[in-house]
């Protein structure tokens, strides 16, 4: 039998999973990722760090499976977009990697809007700019770390910077690089009109050739080998960002189905035939299926707010979970689902690492009174995130000629049903969640499966691997109530708008 591993590297995790030509994940392993904060709004990562918990996930999962190395037919790599991951021309990273939260070139962004930059980079690229992508990060570099910037030998998104360990390989896959703002959507190309638009024609050398998401891209390496306990030669697919790998192991074909994604991020998407041209989305880039591009809002924003919750307000409760063998987000969805939806609770904005309201929009709990407990704020939180996914659907439902059918949920929110539940009462719209813990190495392991002609297409390989689990209604008898507390969620994110920039300025001293 032949099996397939996937590495889905997201925002707090590092996992690696393994699955059969039928999609049954047979073994998984996980190391938390760490961050570096140096500065208020600076995320890094330790590049060298960062493949050392590949490698070590990587022996785990096949020491649990007890698979041959030399029965694994394929490797793909899933990463988080955005962000920049730099090897240098000596060999080595350039720096320390740049996260997809890190919000250090937000002057860039509000400057290009300004001044016409953004709006001649859309024409090109058909995306908004944002300050964690490649470009805005690159030219804060080229203005503050001129060392670095004069190293740069390749530009790299975060699973193409670990494809180029594993195989010694530099490329670029399209779903990942589509969403940089470094290429024409028109083209499927990289664009020198682009970096001069953006002022950074210097690095046009070091932009690695481009290859498909099921594409064979390399093969594992001796030395990369040695450290990973997988064979030599073994083949690896070009992968995916995240998120295509998430709606394709969600199953996303067609457009009449959204897909979201509750994981660090909020993400929001659909695929469809053009791009949205009209600015009214955040971000098009190009899908893993053939003449489809990806309608995207998204921000970070979502059920990784939740993972801080538990980390600052819960320790004991979740070390003496931990001892009992029971697991913490059972206590907490037990908590959540304890409190009526009527019940006021406190409003609760997800910007602990991100935001869809202001560059400089902070986290925050608003309405507690005495009366309130641990419980009511867990509410509070899963009703905040869900509602600030809803900003982001409302976008997208807006670019739609039709509603869609049903809404594909997976990441954190999918494994809670209360949780699924709220989603499908505040969006009104049906949820369908997959069978799939981890939906981003199952993505990955979709790609490799048809690379290497175990099936003939993605659509063949979808429908052999993908299945769908549980399935939420939404309570009409719950629209009013859940649109007024909404209401008042977007009514307390804007009475809060002439805060941040002051916030801003003070956390800058």
């Amino acid at each position: 039998m032949r099996y397939y591993i996937g590495l889905d590297n997201g925002g707090t995790a590092t996992k690696a999973a393994l699955f059969d030509a039928a999609g049954a994940q047979l073994a998984t392993c996980s190391v938390a990722t760490s961050s570096f904060t140096p500065k208020p709004n600076y995320v890094e990562r330790d590049m060298e760090e960062v493949w050392e918990a590949n490698c070590s996930v990587l022996r785990g999962v096949i020491g649990k499976s007890g698979v041959s190395p030399e029965d694994i037919a394929s490797v793909g790599i899933c990463g988080h977009g955005k962000g920049l991951y730099l090897w240098g021309k000596d060999g080595h990273p350039t720096r320390r990697a740049i996260s997809s939260t890190d919000n250090r070139a937000f002057d860039y962004v509000e400057r290009w809007k300004e001044d016409g930059t953004e709006a001649r980079a859309f024409e090109l690229s058909c995306q908004h700019v944002m300050s964690c992508q490649p470009v805005a990060l690159l030219a804060w570099l080229r203005d503050h770390e001129p060392e670095a910037f004069a190293n740069i030998g390749y530009i790299f998104e975060c699973k193409d910077y670990l494809r180029f360990r594993l195989t010694g390989e530099a490329r670029g896959e399209l779903t990942d690089y589509s969403g940089t703002n470094l290429m024409n959507l028109h083209s499927a190309a990289y664009d020198g009109k682009l970096l001069e638009v953006f002022g950074i024609e210097q690095v046009a050398e070091a932009l690695p050739p481009l290859c498909r998401s099921d594409e064979i891209a390399g093969f594992v390496s001796e030395e990369a080998a040695a450290v990973t306990g997988l064979a030599v030669g073994t083949p690896v697919v070009g992968g995916f960002f995240d998120i295509d790998a998430c709606a394709l192991a969600s199953g996303i074909t067609t457009p009449d189905l959204v897909c979201m994604i509750a994981g660090t991020w909020s993400i929001n998407e659909y695929i469809r035939r053009d791009p949205v041209l009209d600015g009214s989305v955040a971000m098009n880039s190009l899908y893993c299926l053939p003449d489809y591009y990806l309608v995207e809002e998204s921000s970070a924003t979502s059920a990784g707010n939740s993972e801080w919750f538990i980390r600052q307000l819960l320790p004991e409760l979740a070390d003496e979970t931990k001892t009992r063998g029971a697991g913490i987000y059972d206590v907490v969805n037990e908590w959540v689902g304890s409190i009526e939806p009527g019940t006021l609770v406190p409003v609760f904005l997800p910007f602990l690492m991100g935001t869809n309201a202001h560059p400089n929009a902070k986290a925050a709990f608003v309405g507690l009174n005495v009366s309130h407990t641990r419980r009511h704020m867990a509410r509070g939180m899963y009703e905040g995130i869900a509602f600030c996914h809803r900003v982001h659907y409302e976008r997208l439902i807006a670019s739609r000629p039709t509603p869609p059918k049903a809404i594909r949920l997976s990441g954190g929110a999918a494994r809670s049903a209360v949780w699924s539940q709220m989603f499908a009462d505040i969006m009104q719209t049906p949820i369908e969640t997959i069978v799939a813990d981890e939906a981003g190495a199952l993505g990955c392991a979709i790609a490799g499966a048809v690379a290497t002609g175990a099936y003939e297409d993605m659509d063949d390989a979808i429908a052999h691997m993908v299945k769908i689990g549980a399935s939420y209604q939404p309570s009409t008898a719950l629209k009013d109530l859940y649109d007024r507390k909404y209401a008042l969620y977007r009514k307390t994110v804007a009475c809060l708008e002439d805060l941040w920039d002051e916030m801003g300025a003070f956390t800058r001293i």
